[in-house]
């Protein structure tokens, strides 16, 4: 099996979130990430969040748990920033798929706890957000990782590449002008064509390296 796509269940979450934050500013990232996590029916949503983000991401995420009847997991650094999320949190959505998690004594321990992770979104301006990649547990059907803020890296010169484990499969990724930055990864089932063999690739996808960044993007015909 693997990820598939649906228009609309994506509608649906959008526009819900569109409605749980028109009272934010903050507004076009959750949208679209509630959009895409809802849309590629995402069962275990998994984001990062520290004291004094935004919450309108996690709204958004929360939100299409509901329409995936799916797990919303939030991890935080802290008990002072897991009581200031519920607090923001509160009243905002009604659900109760979120679960919001204290980092334990490291990012990978924390990471173990969660096997299957369909859709990531970390915060690209935290220091630790590479290797909460690098330790995450994907799903065998594919998953979608996001890296939110990321025209504001924390460090410099990140690649895909050199986060993902060693037989991973790029489907595609891309780079969004959406709020800071959205730096986004599909990968592929578990099983699948090993990347970096174009000779497995299939014919209707177009294959481009980006000389400056030295990303794989991948195109459909």
């Amino acid at each position: 099996m693997k990820l598939v796509w649906s228009p609309e269940t994506a509608s649906d979450a959008y526009i819900d979130t569109v409605k749980s934050c028109k009272s934010y500013k903050e507004s076009g990232v959750a949208e679209f990430l509630s959009a895409t996590a809802a849309g590629w029916n995402a069962r275990l949503i998994v984001e990062t969040w520290s004291r004094g983000d935004p919450i309108t991401t996690s709204v958004g995420l929360a939100v299409a748990a509901t329409h995936t009847r799916g797990r919303h997991v939030c991890i935080v650094p802290d008990e002072q920033s897991k009581l200031e999320y519920v607090l923001a949190m509160r009243g905002v959505v009604t659900t109760e798929t979120t679960e919001v998690v204290v980092v334990g004594e490291s990012v990978e321990n924390t990471m173990e706890e969660f096997l299957g992770v369909d859709f990531l979104v970390v915060d690209s301006k935290r220091r630790d957000f590479v290797r909460t990649l690098r330790f995450a547990k994907l799903s065998n059907k594919g998953a979608v990782l996001v890296c939110k803020n990321a025209a504001q890296r924390a460090i410099s010169g990140f690649k895909w590449h050199d986060v993902l484990k060693g037989g991973t499969r790029v489907v595609r990724s891309v780079f969004l002008p959406v709020g800071s930055g959205l730096d986004i990864v599909h990968v592929g089932a578990t099983g699948g064509h090993q990347r970096g063999d174009s000779r497995m690739l299939p014919s209707r996808w177009i294959r481009h390296v980006d000389h400056l960044s030295g990303e794989e993007h991948l195109f459909r015909r």
